[in-house]
């Protein structure tokens, strides 16, 4: 299946590079659950898509997941809004909380092996 690209503003490739070498404890242990082809598709992390840059982006089912820190508690409405423009190139988006990645990993794995059943079946 040939990958869905999406534009991106190519001055995010240096902070999207930043960002992969001091990633949060919580992106360091989700990666390592979903790197490898771990859920039989591949997955990016620090990904440019438009003007933003998603944690981890699976090109192939086009499903973004995203680790919400304490960074995130009063960005609600740009958050929205950044989902929504992403959204509307047919990105699937999969939020989770930087506390579910650290305390509750087997529910995040299950959310995200359900999600990649349901959009390969799409396929």
């Amino acid at each position: 299946m040939k990958n869905k690209i999406i534009p991106y503003n190519p001055k995010l490739k240096e902070y999207a590079r930043y960002l992969r070498k001091n990633s949060t404890l919580s992106e360091v242990i989700l990666w390592k659950l979903i790197k490898n082809r771990s859920f039989g598709v591949q997955f990016h992390r620090q990904v440019p898509l438009l003007e933003f840059i998603v944690d981890f982006y699976c090109h192939e089912l086009k499903l973004a997941i995203e680790v919400d820190g304490d960074s995130h508690d009063y960005k609600y409405t740009y958050d929205a809004s950044r989902q929504g423009l992403l959204e509307s190139y047919k990105i699937t988006f999969l939020r989770f909380t930087d506390l579910a990645v650290k305390k509750d990993m087997f529910s995040v794995e299950l959310a995200i092996r359900e999600k990649v059943m349901e959009l390969n079946k799409t396929l």
